[in-house]
């Protein structure tokens, strides 16, 4: 059977506006609608939540159920990482003082620098970072990218955060530093940031140092992932690892670099309101290299002392703790 397409503004309408569709024929229907003025939330879809449009096309029949269908479009909001505030660098620096047996054992400090604020999936983030070790124990310095999802509903909160691309350097033994001059790591495929009132997407970089028997010194650098791209007209932000490895050593130098005299609270902190993370803060940033992680001290001597039980513990903040008894 074969059928002719019609358009409705040609068919007859009667007088109520109505107008009948003869069987064996194809009808279109030309419509348009008007999107809501004013910011929508971009479509998101998360572990609690999200955000999704549909629009709905419906055919009522006599003393039949209507035919209806449903199709959902996306909608994307505009982000432009060449705005200045997203081009300007970000900095900061962090310092711990490590004990052992409640008996001071030095101290290690990240000082870190990246070009702007604002990136694009697949772009290159180029950290520059100097970590200075003056405990006892051989530390590993790290980085990785952060995602934080927020949903708040009817004043509860809900939390989770998940670490995507990490990236890690050399071990630093007791005394010694190390330089980062341009280290890149890429974002990998992920939405943009959202910041509406019920369902927040953030994303940071957390430069951290892995310190055997203590927890981890973490600083964390707040980013923007955009829809815009970076259009590389300013050659002081740009985020090729060539220009980041132009930067002279002399304006990297630790004497220049301040820190803190107490350490921070760490990024982590849930106030007591909001619910608890879905994950400890700890096996969050625990990612395996293939390799055995360092020793606590440099030098140690061995006993045959017999195995001790060891439990753990989860604090107030969902940091879990390794306790030998």
């Amino acid at each position: 059977m074969t059928s002719d397409t019609n358009d409705f503004p040609s068919c007859s309408a009667d007088v109520d506006g109505s107008m009948f569709l003869q069987p064996g024929k194809m009808y279109e229907y030309s419509f348009t609608f008007q999107v809501p003025e004013g910011p929508l939330p971009p479509s998101f879809k998360g572990k609690y939540g999200g955000v999704c449009y549909l629009i709905t096309a419906y055919v009522d029949r006599e003393k039949q159920l209507p035919l209806e269908i449903t199709k959902n479009f996306d909608v994307v909001e505009p982000i432009d990482v060449n705005t200045p505030t997203l081009l300007c660098p970000v900095v900061g620096s962090n310092k711990k003082k490590v004990t052992c047996f409640f008996l001071s054992d030095g101290y290690v400090c990240i000082a870190a620098k990246i070009d702007r604020k604002g990136y694009c999936q697949g772009d290159q983030i180029c950290i520059n970072a100097q970590f200075q070790n003056n405990c006892s124990r051989i530390v590993v310095p790290k980085a990785a990218i952060l995602a934080k999802q927020t949903y708040k509903v009817s004043g509860n909160t809900k939390v989770v955060k998940e670490k995507l691309n990490s990236v890690r350097g050399n071990h630093i033994i007791s005394g010694m530093s190390e330089s980062w001059c341009g280290k890149c790591l890429q974002i990998p495929t992920v939405k943009p940031s959202i910041s509406s009132q019920i369902i927040r997407l953030e994303y940071s970089l957390l430069v951290y140092v892995h310190i055997p028997g203590s927890k981890k010194l973490v600083l964390e650098l707040p980013l923007v992932i955009g829809t815009i791209p970076y259009n590389g007209m300013n050659s002081r932000t740009s985020s090729t690892a060539s220009n980041c490895s132009s930067v002279s050593s002399s304006s990297m130098s630790w004497p220049h670099m301040e820190f803190p005299e107490q350490a921070p609270a760490t990024p982590f902190d849930v106030s007591s309101g909001s619910h608890r993370l879905e994950c400890p803060t700890t096996p969050l940033l625990d990612d395996f290299d293939g390799l055995p992680e360092s020793p606590i001290f440099m030098k140690s001597t061995v006993f045959s002392y017999g195995s001790s039980p060891v439990s753990s513990e989860v604090d107030e903040n969902g940091n879990c703790e390794c306790m030998v008894e």
